[in-house]
């Protein structure tokens, strides 16, 4: 793995970074809609300082985390009930022959 360093800006902050090469496209990405989510915030609800729009962004994130979260263990529950149910159909097979 190689390592790089790059300097992100967050809220017109300045964060030194080591990282890997392969995650840079991926950081600056989400750099760039954290700053557009603060560019958001503060126009919908004309907040002005930063630190409140980062909370804000925080708490959208982990929602949407959560919920995504969520949704797999639903999707999850009905892929593991298939596979039981074919495991189940395959086991009454092998004790018939």
């Amino acid at each position: 793995m190689v390592e790089i360093s790059i300097n992100v800006n967050i809220a017109d902050r300045v964060y030194p970074l080591t990282i890997n090469i392969e995650e840079e496209e991926k950081i600056r990405k989400a750099v760039k809609q954290i700053n557009q989510k603060i560019k958001e915030f503060k126009e919908a609800y004309k907040v002005q300082d930063s630190q409140d729009c980062l909370a804000m962004c925080s708490l959208e994130l982990m929602v949407d985390q959560l919920r995504n979260e969520s949704k797999i263990m639903l999707e999850d529950n009905g892929f593991s009930e298939k596979v039981l149910e074919i495991n189940q159909k395959l086991t009454d097979f092998f004790e018939k022959h």
